[in-house]
């Protein structure tokens, strides 16, 4: 089944957000090419590695709107990931330029989900589409409520 198109364009003039033509949301972009190490045997990107690519994207995401996950681990809060979900549409090659595109999309009291579209820069087309679910945890892995800056994304976050 192929997803909906997938149709960014730049938003309110910073090349780092889009808005999607087609559903209306916002969107952060971050641009990464792969590596050799990121293909296997075929010659396109193993499947795993657009879980990396997911992390890149949230952590330029958090980054760029003045969250970096660091200072919130440093904090004492951390986020392992409890769910995922990917659906893969187009391969990415080596050397392949992608837009890796990401928003906060639910929050919970303890628990969080980012969303992701993955498409190759030149010819637009998705690869992937997929999202990260987080659990808000202590030092010592108990949960616990999401914490104030981390929420605060989601407030600011453009819809």
């Amino acid at each position: 089944m192929r997803p909906k198109p997938f149709v960014p364009l730049v938003f309110d003039g910073d090349k780092r957000y889009v808005k999607d033509e087609t559903e209306g949301l916002v969107w952060h972009c971050s641009r990464l090419r792969t590596l050799y190490a990121d293909t296997d045997r075929s010659q396109v990107v193993y499947h795993a590695n657009f879980l990396r690519y997911f992390e890149f994207g949230r952590a330029s995401l958090m980054r760029d709107t003045g969250y970096p996950y660091k200072e919130i681990e440093e904090s004492g809060t951390i986020y392992p990931i409890i769910e995922i979900g990917v659906n893969y549409y187009n391969p990415v090659y080596y050397d392949d330029a992608m837009c890796i595109y990401t928003r906060p999309s639910l929050l919970e009291r303890v628990k969080l989900r980012f969303d992701y579209v993955i498409t190759r820069e030149e010819s637009r087309e998705m690869a992937c589409k997929g999202f990260t679910r987080h659990c808000a945890v202590n030092a010592a892995g108990i949960p616990v409520a999401v914490d104030d800056k981390t929420a605060q994304l989601w407030k600011i976050f453009p819809e």
